[in-house]
């Protein structure tokens, strides 16, 4: 049997979801994977039937059948398909194309969504028909000209939503080994979603540990202690070597100033991006422009 891990698929159009907020697909071993995206601006929901390890947080489930899955892009998550043959649906969305019609509480408190929560149901044949069926009728909604379109898949997101939030969740999570290793799995795996910057006008939202603990709901101490005992490496050693990572990426292969790659990551000012390369690399960035 052969492993396969989900990524990315070449034919997926992120700047249509961009412009629009919202795209579904149907995904299976013949067509398409599922749809992975990198930016951490699209939630997601995927109805899939397979043999799958699905890593979520602090939380990993193997399922063995179709099961309905909340991805929150705040929260890292892997998904490993088992089985050769998989099949189902998948949308993904950013936050404010669904707050038009839904309730004013962000994205990430709804227990589907927010860490801690339960992202992941299995289904019965009757809740795989219905979800189905409303993954069919926004495909179908998806390319028409109907003025209204965006309210009715919203409409069809928010059933999805609501009929899970009447399901009971799946009980096969496993643990990992300890909180450390954990909570640094986390950590390393939020920092690398982060990247890679795709544009100058939004810049870089999580810059330090301080920043890092608050997103993953735990104590910047209880995160610093974690990571420099499993890594032998300090929050911020991890972070300012992924930024300069990204520093000199950007500097060696895009046509962005200075100051508009310093502004990607974070540096309201050039001469404080410039000040901070020189100290982690003892050079200045204008080196890298030969």
């Amino acid at each position: 049997m052969n492993n396969h891990i989900v990524s990315q698929a070449s034919d997926f159009n992120t700047s249509d979801l961009k412009l629009k907020g919202f795209k579904v697909y149907e995904v299976n071993s013949g067509v398409n994977a599922i749809p992975t995206y990198n930016r951490r601006d699209f939630y997601k929901i995927c109805i899939n039937t397979s043999k799958s390890l699905i890593h979520y947080a602090d939380r990993g489930i193997e399922t063995d059948g179709t099961i309905l899955f909340f991805g929150n892009p705040h929260i890292p998550y892997s998904w490993e398909i088992i089985s050769p043959i998989y099949s189902g649906y998948a949308c993904v969305f950013t936050e404010e194309f669904l707050k038009v019609n839904y309730r004013s509480d962000s994205l990430h408190e709804s227990p589907l969504f927010k860490i801690g929560g339960t992202p992941i149901f299995s289904l019965t044949s009757a809740q795989e028909e219905f979800i189905n069926s409303m993954f069919i009728k926004m495909i179908a909604e998806q390319d028409t000209d109907y003025i209204f379109k965006d309210d009715l898949i919203r409409n069809y997101i928010n059933l999805i939503i609501h009929e899970s939030l009447k399901m009971q969740p799946s009980e096969n999570f496993f643990k990992h080994k300890n909180a450390s290793s954990r909570i640094t799995t986390l950590f390393m795996e939020l920092l690398e979603r982060q990247f890679p910057i795709e544009t100058k006008d939004q810049p870089l939202k999580l810059k330090t540990p301080q920043d890092y603990a608050q997103n993953l709901a735990v104590h910047v101490n209880h995160l610093n202690r974690s990571v420099k005992e499993i890594t032998g490496k300090s929050t911020t050693a991890h972070i300012s070597e992924r930024i300069i990572s990204e520093a000199k990426a950007l500097l060696q292969h895009t046509d962005w100033s200075i100051a508009d790659v310093g502004f990607s990551l974070g540096f309201e000012y050039p001469s404080y991006f410039n000040n901070y390369f020189k100290r982690l690399t003892g050079t200045v960035p204008k080196t890298l422009r030969v």
